[in-house]
């Protein structure tokens, strides 16, 4: 898989393409079936897979702070669009300059002059270009015009339930795990590299593995029983808890992991942590000790979880 960042890296020979656009949040089960479906169809055009995503989301850009918790960052979203074995990502960074590119100029400019689009696989509520004017009857329009396919793909369900980011993000801020595992295809997880932290952890018995969410909003919250899966595949069950640490005063967002009977060093390493089962809600506890008490009690609960 080739990664494009940015307009101006296009390459001026970039091959004709089946291509899909979006933000692909999750890269859920809906987005496989689209994804599989644009293999297929590439298949039989004899062209290359393109997927186009947007860094940081558009809603990310508008609403800000206020933009949805993300399921998932740019790479760990890279590594499943990998999987899907797609040829080429093209990740636009949308600012100022990309949102106020026209409706047409989306599609002359950058879907026909620079990405040679020769098959589109879009969603039928798909808006882009400046005030969010081009829709997908311009687009079905355009592609008379200009040559080249077009085609609504429709949303996927689950047991009746329409496959989404969205509806991810409300299963998971409402603890039910379960259900976004069905949806996404996969367990929830937390891609991360392992920094320093305040060390606080290891003075009361529980040395953890910390990861700077940095301007990730997450759709969960507090302490949950996980399994860790470290590069060399080693799996390690532990406890997590998500949140500002209120505690010890936190002010950011932070990933604590405690991984049980462990005594590595995991500093600069990349880890893998899946949200198992949720334990409590993250609260602030008068005292160092109170919190350790609250600890050992989550460990308990914990390993009666996953039975050791």
């Amino acid at each position: 898989m080739q990664l494009i960042r940015g307009i101006d890296a296009i390459p001026n020979d970039f091959p004709a393409c089946a291509l899909t656009v979006g933000n692909f949040d999750g890269v859920h089960l809906g987005h496989q079936a689209i994804l599989h479906h644009l293999k297929q169809k590439a298949q039989a055009l004899n062209l290359p897979t393109a997927v186009m995503i947007f860094e940081p989301q558009p809603r990310e850009y508008f609403m800000g702070e206020n933009a949805p918790a993300r399921l998932m960052r740019l790479r760990d979203k890279l590594h499943y669009l990998r999987q899907a074995n797609i040829d080429y990502v093209i990740c636009i960074k949308f600012d100022r300059t990309f949102a106020e590119i026209s409706a047409q100029d989306f599609i002359a400019e950058l879907l026909v002059k620079k990405l040679h689009v020769a098959f589109l696989s879009l969603g039928d509520d798909f808006h882009f270009g400046k005030h969010r004017q081009g829709n997908f009857a311009m687009l079905t329009q355009a592609a008379q015009h200009f040559d080249f396919e077009v085609e609504n793909n429709r949303s996927f369900c689950h047991q009746q339930q329409r496959v989404s980011s969205t509806a991810i993000r409300h299963a998971l801020a409402q603890d039910r795990l379960d259900d976004a595992q069905a949806l996404l295809g996969r367990p929830y997880r937390i891609w991360g590299k392992v920094v320093h932290g305040q060390k606080l952890g290891r003075t009361i018995g529980f040395p953890t593995a910390n990861i700077r969410l940095q301007r990730q909003v997450n759709p969960v919250k507090g302490v949950y029983a996980v399994r860790v899966e470290l590069n060399c595949g080693a799996i390690f069950n532990g406890i997590a808890n998500i949140g500002q640490r209120p505690t010890v005063s936190g002010a950011k967002q932070l990933l604590e992991v405690h991984l049980f009977d462990f005594n590595q060093n995991l500093y600069g390493k990349n880890i893998q942590v899946e949200f198992c089962h949720k334990l409590r809600d993250e609260i602030k506890f008068p005292s160092l000790d109170a919190l350790k008490v609250q600890i050992q009690q989550d460990e308990q609960n914990a390993r009666q979880y996953f039975g050791v």
